[in-house]
């Protein structure tokens, strides 16, 4: 009784610690004097207002970085699953010179931190011309996530048995038609984590960002919150409107695969 009302204790402390930043971020977002700091611990008063929701949808480009950062974060998504499940299939099913080599460099890729990459990225996007666009984010993007999500794809189809596939090959299929009409609906699992990986890398990420886009009208969301912090002021209403705003699909698409998410983290086997 004891350790169950213990565990009850601890999840409430963590749950509470995790959730009071956002309820200080929401306080925040409906403050009407722009004030970061208040000794007052209410979360809505009297003096609260949507004015700052308002005035993000109204008076700033808000609209334009969330089109930006969809059409980033779906084509960084769609690339990434695409050559994640079939490169992942090959290194999966075939055995071919320099296949060790090659998964051994995709692991010691991620040995290093993306910031070390910036530079070299920046000189190969310029040769390419390719800096200040769209395109440059989606390779930059798709390189840094595509390592983990290869090698998360690799784990799950060496637990597919081959027989599955050989059955496929007798019944009169296609090496193709045996991928994605057996083994990709039964790796859904898998495939969603991949997604969702490749989407977390796009959606919320600044520091490429500000390197590769310099047009203000090709700002992603983060940039574009970025603004409203300036060398002798900062509109915090603004900013923690538009942080809620942009947690929102996160937290949305989580919910949405919560199931898929959970079942691709813990399974090691097929599904019947």
């Amino acid at each position: 009784m004891i350790k169950k009302f213990l565990a009850w204790v601890s999840v409430l402390l963590f749950a509470v610690f995790s959730i009071y930043p956002i309820l200080y971020v929401l306080s925040v977002s409906l403050r009407g004097d722009n004030a970061f700091q208040s000794q007052s611990l209410e979360i809505i008063s009297s003096t609260s207002t949507v004015k700052n929701f308002v005035d993000l949808f109204v008076n700033t480009e808000f609209l334009l970085w969330l089109r930006n950062s969809v059409i980033v974060s779906a084509a960084t998504t769609l690339l990434g699953v695409t050559l994640a499940s079939t490169s992942a299939y090959a290194l999966s099913r075939y055995r071919f010179r320099g296949r060790n080599l090659m998964l051994f460099s995709l692991l010691a890729t991620q040995m290093f931190p993306a910031t070390m990459l910036i530079l070299p990225f920046y000189i190969i996007l310029s040769k390419m011309h390719l800096i200040d666009s769209f395109v440059g984010l989606f390779i930059i993007y798709s390189a840094s996530a595509l390592p983990f999500c290869v090698w998360q794809m690799k784990a799950y189809y060496d637990t597919v048995p081959k027989e599955l596939e050989e059955a496929g090959l007798l019944d009169g299929c296609s090496r193709w038609q045996t991928f994605y009409k057996i083994i990709l609906p039964i790796s859904s699992p898998a495939l969603v984590i991949t997604a969702l990986f490749s989407f977390m890398a796009s959606w919320s990420e600044y520091i490429i960002a500000a390197i590769v886009l310099q047009d203000p009208q090709l700002y992603t969301l983060p940039l574009g919150l970025r603004s409203f912090q300036a060398s002798l002021a900062t509109q915090w209403g603004l900013y923690a409107a538009g942080a809620l705003i942009v947690s929102v699909p996160v937290l949305v698409l989580f919910i949405s695969i919560s199931r898929y998410l959970v079942s691709g983290l813990t399974m090691g086997s097929v599904k019947g």
